[in-house]
């Protein structure tokens, strides 16, 4: 009896990577959970030691593959990305091509043209202002390349800033919900007022999987199901003080603050270039998933209330 073909999780240990593996799971898909330190999420998951840095081990990690899915999360610093993200994706690349494996992408949404960012779909310009952005939109435009080439079947999909229960390096819970569990009040930077995209992990990571299985899918650029509230940080925090029966209070960071703390608080100059999301209204549509396969996104409220 041939062996099973893996659906291969590339950075397995995140947030989308781990509840991917779970998604997938339920399908009863023998799984590869692949990074640094691999450790398994379900029973059954091989796990499986590997640097995407390195062009060999990415090949073997790939290698007997029906699927591989790049969510691998690399330091956010801005020369890190310009260094490594290219590397990755050749790496990936090269590997799906050699074993016919399908690759799907996990992107964000930093490539857009920061005045579309009102309206973000599918087929909004690519034009990136950030650093962070031309990486995105290098990388991105390296894979589509590929598909229309012939040689690569495969897909991105694209998600606005997640949240979700025990979510780790994610802007709103720690800012927001983790200050807000414990009593404190909520921080924000820029404009508290201004509508906001937050794509739910389980969401994302329910439609990845389902995408993964329709063979319709392929080729194609998918926005992942977001709730079209668009809330502001002042009404998450407002519904998160209801929930917590307390006073909803937020302080939000003055911007000459920012550029005082900056060089002690490196991750402040990461964000700053990508400030045009939070002074304006940035708002993710998601409706072609939606008409497509009826894939809806999990109300803010009752996304919230789970992180509780």
């Amino acid at each position: 009896m041939s062996q099973p073909l893996y659906h291969t999780i590339l950075g397995s240990t995140g947030n989308i990577g781990k509840a991917l593996a779970m998604e997938l799971a339920k399908n009863a898909l023998p799984l590869r959970l692949v990074s640094r330190n691999p450790s398994k999420v379900n029973p059954s998951d091989e796990v499986f030691t590997a640097n995407l840095l390195d062009a060999e081990a990415t090949d073997r990690a790939v290698a007997g593959s029906d699927a591989a899915y790049l969510v691998v999360g690399i330091t956010y610093k801005t020369n890190i990305w310009e260094k490594q993200w290219p590397v990755i994706m050749r790496n990936v690349l090269d590997a799906c091509i050699a074993h016919g494996t399908k690759l799907v992408f996990f992107d964000n949404m930093y490539a857009y043209d920061p005045a579309h960012v009102g309206k973000l779909t599918e087929s909004s310009p690519i034009n990136p202002s950030s650093r962070k952005g031309i990486v995105r939109a290098k990388i991105a435009q390296e894979m589509l390349d590929e598909i229309r080439s012939g040689r690569l079947k495969g897909m991105i999909v694209r998600a606005a800033d997640f949240y979700g229960k025990d979510a780790r390096f994610c802007m709103l819970n720690e800012s927001v919900i983790n200050r807000m569990k414990a009593g404190k009040s909520a921080q924000w930077l820029y404009q508290t007022n201004k509508k906001h995209s937050f794509t739910y992990i389980p969401d994302a990571a329910n439609a990845t999987a389902f995408l993964a299985q329709q063979d319709a899918a392929y080729n194609q650029v998918w926005h992942l199901p977001t709730d079209r509230r668009y809330p502001s940080a002042e009404d998450i925090a407002a519904i998160l003080s209801r929930y917590l029966g307390m006073e909803a209070t937020i302080r939000r960071m003055p911007p000459l603050l920012m550029t005082l703390l900056s060089p002690f608080i490196p991750i402040l100059s990461e964000i700053k270039e990508l400030s045009y999301q939070l002074e304006n209204n940035y708002c993710f549509d998601s409706s072609k998933i939606e008409k497509a396969y009826g894939l809806k996104p999990t109300p803010i409220e009752e996304g919230l209330k789970a992180c509780l």
